[in-house]
Formats: structure tokens, sequence, C-alpha cells
């Protein structure tokens, strides 16, 4: 592999691992919302969009930090 593909491969990693984190703290601000308390209550589990930004982020965040630290 060339460096350059390496650098590119790199950026996208960092690109991704703070994407995911910032998704998954998105997920998080979004757990604390009225509507969102109101759900638990009723239901026992988190809404849909709350758990959909956890798992993105999550993924997300994974990849990212696999491609920064493969050589």
């Amino acid at each position: 592999m060339s460096a350059s593909n390496n650098t590119v491969f790199k950026v996208l990693g960092l690109i991704l691992l703070v994407g995911g984190v910032g998704v998954a703290y998105w997920g998080y601000q979004m757990s604390g919302a009225f509507s969102a308390k109101i759900s638990r209550s009723l239901s026992g589990a988190l809404p849909d969009a709350v758990m959909y930004r956890y798992i993105g982020g999550a993924v997300s965040a994974v990849v990212g930090l696999f491609l920064l630290i493969k050589k």
C-alpha cells in the first residue's frame, strides 16, 4: 500500500471515529428528552431513534478505530 493511500485511510478513520462518538452522544442527549422519558416509562425501552443513534455511533466509531490502528 502506498503512503498516500495509508494517509487517506487514517483520515477516514479519524472522521468516522469522531463522527461515531458525536452520533452516540447525540443519542445520549436524546435519551434525556421528555418524550424519551415518557416512552421509557410506558414501554420500558428507549425509543427507536435513540437506539439507532447508539448503534450507528458505535459501529462508526469501531470502524474508525480499526482504520486508525491497522497497518
